[in-house]
């Protein structure tokens, strides 16, 4: 992975999602959080464009604190919150995951959507333990072998580039062991990474044009695309997951 913040804002900065998702998927996990206060305090972790900051604005009646640390993503997210008319409800704080200092048991949910493999799904889950009621909630995604024994292609590439990625039994054992409550968990549908990885691709063909010659910049490009071919031979093996979890 490029070092070069610039060339990956330039390459993920404009795209409508940071990660698989969609819709549909962000309100199935919400609906499984139960129950919920009427007007909860949300937490958006590593929250990117913010389409499911926004969706949790919409479903919730809650306050969403959306939580990145590239600006013009916030920006995106505050101008399309007034443009909704839910400016009220939504507030942006550029601050790094590992750096959150919010009062302690402020937040009713912490939703992290294919976001918390930055702090780590185990560290993650329990570093931010703090900053949930005692009787809150996590909703995180996270990539996680489906399959034993994948193939050899996935797993090397796997390895060198998310070496915690867990089997999905590994994470169920690590919520288990932190002492929370696993409410209910789901596969992403394959529909959810066509939503990310269609524009993706439209993109590095524009940026193969621009970065013609820039060997640091096609050696980027071509990691990427490399995990989306990747994708598309071996989904079976992998995917994302919801976990939605209680604290106790």
């Amino acid at each position: 992975m490029t070092e070069n913040l610039d060339l990956i804002y330039e390459v993920f900065g404009d795209l409508p999602r940071g990660s698989p998702g969609s819709r549909e998927t962000t309100k199935k996990a919400y609906s499984m959080l139960k129950p919920v206060p009427s007007q909860p305090l949300i937490l958006d972790v590593g929250c990117g464009p913010g389409m499911q900051t926004l969706e949790l604005a919409r479903i919730s009646g809650g306050r969403i604190t959306a939580l990145d640390v590239y600006q013009p993503f916030l920006d995106r997210i505050t101008q399309r919150a007034a443009g909704e008319g839910l400016a009220e409800r939504v507030r942006t704080v550029n601050k790094s995951m590992l750096e959150m200092d919010f009062a302690l048991e402020s937040f009713d949910v912490i939703w992290a959507e294919g976001s918390i493999f930055i702090q780590g799904f185990e560290k993650g889950l329990k570093d931010w333990r703090k900053f949930l009621t005692k009787t809150g909630y996590f909703a995180v995604s996270d990539i996680a072998w489906l399959k034993e024994n994948p193939p050899e292609e996935p797993l090397k590439f796997f390895t060198a580039e998310y070496p915690a990625m867990q089997m999905h039994e590994g994470n169920l054992k690590i919520i288990s062991n932190l002492g929370y409550h696993l409410i209910n968990s789901f596969v992403f549908p394959k529909s959810d990474w066509l939503n990310y990885y269609n524009p993706l691709e439209i993109k590095l063909t524009a940026l193969r044009k621009k970065y013609l010659g820039n060997q640091e910049a096609n050696n980027f490009l071509d990691l990427i695309l490399k995990e989306i071919t990747i994708y598309k031979k071996h989904s079976k093996y992998y995917g994302y997951i919801f976990y939605l979890i209680q604290n106790k």
